[in-house]
């Protein structure tokens, strides 16, 4: 080891970039679900499992066949009638 070290051109920050069209998040998932995605990872030999709940995410997406307030309004109404 150095006796002194020259950080006179260092940068603060992170030291991999983001990628574009990614933004870091911070959110809360339950400690079972989190614990599933990163089982499969684990299964499948490897990944990561950040990338699995994106995927996730983007499918249940793409399969939204109504909007959301009508999904709400069909879910309360079959409440209701319960």
């Amino acid at each position: 080891m150095e006796e002194t070290y020259d950080f006179s051109q260092g940068k603060r920050g992170a030291i991999d970039p983001v990628p574009s069209g990614k933004t870091r998040i911070t959110i809360r998932l339950d400690d079972d679900i989190l614990a599933w995605f990163r089982e499969q990872v684990h299964l499948s030999g490897g990944g990561n499992y950040q990338t699995l709940i994106n995927d996730a995410l983007r499918q249940n997406m793409q399969q939204q066949r109504e909007p959301l307030e009508a999904t709400l309004r069909r879910v309360l109404r079959e409440e209701l009638n319960r």
